[in-house]
């Protein structure tokens, strides 16, 4: 049986539910590999700095660059020697010391704690894992503006509290999505990711007074932002990255919602791409189901656990926390991870939606016309007598399974003529500044004005 090609790396397609929950080019971006070249990133960007700051000779630099190859340690082992110290920079500094000349060894790790490194690390492995998961969110919102464009101004039945409301247009449904994403969007671009450089507690003592000459140069270096002072404590760039994270989750949630609503059976008004196997069932040969929307909420259900453990995770105690960091790192790279694979899901389903026109303008018949009381209300002065009007007509067509225009000319008090009736029971004669909207949203996503 052959089943359709998804994005994951090799490291994904060996986990049972990696297919689901390590889709798209995040996951590969917070792997054990990947935080270890940031830990080793990070430790030759500090000697470069200081370098640079003519706080260690040159010659140290480039030893610690030459001894920062990821191909000389193992992530496995380093986990295994970090058991002691809980804590798996301990064991690579050590490690890193060996593969220097002795009289080069202080300068390994020179002035850093080992929260220095998780911290920048950390910074680092998020903004390498943002490049692919903010693609994938961009390529959802250009979808979004797509459907919005293409369907400007086609009828659909809007639904409140599950039921049918009044008349809306399929673009001004996907006009919603886009600006959501693209608020997720704009709160991920905000963020500032800062390097950690502050040694034991936060002063770098070990460098004199001239610490704080290493953090531009150590910025620099990883493309990071540089902080005013150390952040040990302050853990607002990790709460805000969990938060953005956690509402363009949100954001791919919502939208999920909506594609699995509308590829229901008894609504049908949209379906996600098939091919060979994909939304199969293993006991009903007939099932199309929408796997897309399935996986990004399996993926978003997980995400607003993982936000509250970052955010309860800020309460550190004096200069160094015990525990409170050390628990961010799975949480942020679970996040970054599942974020990444809902938006992944969520972009191919989007990209090769199919919209059924015809089944929309059918479905906003299915009511007979009650879809429409609210305009006939408008139609006859919109005061209370004429409300009390529409509801009695509305409960008879509801009791005797007639239209809601037959019950209106039916009813005497109801001064309306047969064309009049029709006019107010025409959904495309009730839509307000959809269209507007729409086009407010598509100028806003192009930055148009």
């Amino acid at each position: 049986m052959t089943f359709p090609e998804v994005t994951m790396t090799s490291s994904a397609r060996r986990g049972l539910f990696s297919g689901m929950f390590a889709r798209g080019g995040a996951a590969p971006e917070v792997s054990d590999a990947a935080w270890l070249a940031a830990m080793l990133d990070v430790e030759a960007a500090l000697a470069t700095a200081q370098a640079k700051a003519d706080l260690v000779p040159w010659e140290a630099a480039a030893a610690v660059w030459e001894a920062c190859a990821p191909e000389h340690f193992s992530p496995a082992e380093l986990g295994h020697a970090a058991v002691p110290t809980g804590n798996p920079v301990i064991p690579l500094v050590a490690a890193l010391r060996e593969r220097v000349k002795p009289e080069l060894r202080r300068f390994v790790h020179y002035g850093a704690t080992s929260q220095d490194i998780n911290d920048t690390a950390s910074m680092l492995v998020a903004a390498r894992a943002l490049a692919p998961l903010t693609a994938d969110l961009s390529a959802c919102a250009d979808a979004c503006a797509r459907l919005a464009a293409e369907h400007r101004d086609t009828l659909v039945t809007g639904r409140t509290i599950l039921q049918h409301a009044v008349p809306i247009t399929f673009g001004l449904k996907a006009a919603g999505w886009l600006s959501a994403v693209d608020h997720g969007l704009a709160g991920l671009a905000g963020l500032r990711l800062p390097v950690q450089y502050g040694g034991a507690a936060g002063t770098l003592a070990v460098l004199g007074g001239r610490g704080h000459e290493v953090l531009p140069h150590l910025a620099a270096e990883l493309g990071l932002a540089e902080p005013a002072l150390p952040w040990h404590t302050d853990r607002t760039p990790i709460a805000r990255l969990a938060c953005a994270l956690g509402t363009a989750a949100g954001v791919l949630g919502k939208i999920a919602t909506d594609v699995k609503l509308l590829a229901q059976p008894e609504v049908a008004e949209a379906a996600e791409p098939s091919a060979p196997g994909r939304g199969g069932s293993s006991a009903m040969p007939h099932k199309r189901n929408p796997v897309g929307a399935m996986s990004a909420l399996a993926c978003v259900q997980r995400v607003p656990g993982l936000v509250a453990t970052a955010l309860s995770g800020m309460l550190h105690e004096h200069e160094r926390a015990t525990g409170l960091w050390q628990a961010e790192w799975e949480t942020l790279s679970d996040l970054l991870r599942l974020t990444g694979s809902a938006a992944s899901w969520l972009r191919e389903a989007l990209e090769g939606l199919t919209v059924d026109t015809a089944r929309m303008r059918a479905n906003l018949g299915a009511t007979r016309g009650l879809l429409m009381a609210e305009h006939v209300v408008v139609k006859l002065g919109g005061t209370p007598q004429a409300r009390a009007l529409v509801d009695a007509a509305c409960a008879r067509a509801a009791d005797e399974g007639g239209s809601l225009r037959e019950a209106l000319l039916a009813a005497p008090q109801v001064d309306l003529t047969p064309g009049e009736v029709d006019a107010a029971l025409d959904p495309a004669g009730y839509l307000g500044s959809a269209e507007a909207f729409v086009d407010r949203a598509l100028r806003a996503h192009r930055g148009t004005p």
